[in-house]
């Protein structure tokens, strides 16, 4: 797939996908289903989030999330589990996230084929913009922390788990990788593993061509709300300016965009650039060792697979141990193949189990 460089364009693969391929990532194939694997138990519920309270957004503070239980949870009611968060990627909820890696057909075959039973936990985090680029913002909240404090926390007093850091771990893909290693560099207190499938907006982007129609339709709006007409493309922009250069004096968006009048606004740019993963590594180097394993793929017809490439070397150079694959496949193709047959391995692996 050809990634147009221009500023639009580049804007638009935050989600890892240009805005026409947007649909595909709820119709990926599944892997065959395993014979003998015994069924799972989802759970809907929904967590309040303090650390989204007050957002200027308006997005709400109380988060749907599914809760995948192990197939012998029911019937141990003294066993106690590793649990592992995996992040959706942008412009999908957790409902979606499902559908696209094919839960919990996908859990229940790794569990049939020898990985050890965990808890899988599914956060959505979709705003007004479609996402939220599981930053730390006032205009969309803070979901680093609803990540690694709110949740963690709820799932801990109502679930069996083993509450300790080395029986956690983080996964994502797309817009969730991305999450996963910002999340990842920042909690080594409360992660002990990470896994990040086809990771998104690891490099610091640059503004190039004219933005000025974008503005010009961006100024029309009367609410985030009113987003939901926008392109998908569009959409991505004001989510990533909602996350990485909020602003609470700019109603009623309450964002800076990166241009100003079709041209770069060098402040601006800054502040997106300086929430790159591969800009942040440097300055969280002694977090990432602390990590029991770390996971990285991508595939090899993935616009994203340059970005996934340095980070890998990235962590080579400061020799922080990892796998790191480039596999057969486009931005989603293998997704739900690679949840089933590498990243809940992965983490069998990884994690501490009692």
């Amino acid at each position: 797939m050809r990634i147009d460089r221009s500023w639009r364009a580049a804007v638009a693969v935050l989600g890892a996908l240009l805005a026409s391929a947007a649909p595909a990532q709820v119709s990926t194939p599944a892997p065959p289903a395993v014979v003998g694997a015994k069924p799972a138990i989802v759970e809907r519920i929904t967590v309040h989030g303090r650390s989204l309270e007050g957002n200027l957004e308006g997005d709400s503070a109380d988060r749907a999330v599914l809760v995948v239980l192990p197939p012998s949870y029911k019937n141990s009611p003294k066993r106690r589990y590793p649990v592992v968060y995996a992040l959706h990627g942008y412009s999908i909820g957790a409902e979606q996230w499902t559908r696209e890696i094919h839960v919990p057909q996908t859990i229940e075959g790794a569990f049939a084929q020898g990985a050890r039973e965990m808890i899988v936990v599914l956060p959505d985090s979709k705003t007004a913009h479609n996402g939220s680029m599981y930053s730390s913002s006032v205009t969309t909240g803070d979901f680093e922390s609803f990540v690694a404090r709110d949740l963690v926390g709820y799932i801990d007093s109502h679930y069996r788990t083993v509450a300790d850091r080395n029986s956690r771990g983080l996964a994502g893909h797309s817009m969730g990788g991305y999450g996963t290693a910002r999340i990842g560099m920042k909690h080594p207190e409360t992660f002990g593993a990470l896994y990040m499938m086809s990771p998104c907006c690891l490099s610091a982007r640059t503004p190039g061509g004219d933005a000025a129609a974008d503005e010009k339709t961006f100024a029309a709006l009367r609410s985030p709300a009113d987003s939901a007409t926008l392109t998908w493309g569009q959409r991505a922009q004001l989510a990533a300016a909602a996350a990485w250069s909020p602003d609470p004096t700019k109603p009623p968006l309450f964002l800076d965009l990166p241009t100003e009048n079709g041209q770069p606004r060098p402040d601006v740019v800054a502040r997106w650039a300086a929430n790159a993963p591969l800009a942040m590594l440097d300055q969280y180097v002694g977090n990432l060792r602390q990590y029991r394993a770390i996971g990285l793929d991508v595939g090899d017809r993935d616009g994203l697979k340059d970005d996934a490439q340095a980070l890998h070397a990235a962590l080579d150079r400061y020799g922080i141990r990892h796998d790191f694959a480039v596999y057969p496949g486009d931005h989603v193709s293998g997704v739900a193949t690679r949840v089933q047959g590498q990243v809940i391995p992965f983490f069998s692996r990884a994690l501490v189990f009692p």
